[in-house]
């Protein structure tokens, strides 16, 4: 799978069923070519507090990557 697939994907936080973001980059275990982790943009709302910093979410965390979703177990 490309990196452009997973950026058309939202993130689903599986705690509270809210979308958390989209992936704009991924960091690579340079070795073995491995995903280590997703850099994720923040969803930006009207009402969203949250600032504009970016989330980074290990590859550990990823539940499941379905066809428009990606769900994550993301603790704040």
């Amino acid at each position: 799978m490309n990196l452009s697939e997973f950026q058309n994907k939202d993130v689903i936080n599986i705690k509270d069923g809210k979308k958390i973001g989209n992936i704009i980059d991924c960091r690579i275990e340079p070795v073995s070519g491995r995903i280590i982790s997703f850099l994720i943009e923040p969803s930006r709302s009207v009402f969203s507090l949250r600032g504009s910093a970016k989330i980074e979410i290990d590859y550990e965390n990823i539940s499941k990557i379905g066809e428009d979703v990606i769900l994550i177990n993301y603790h704040e």
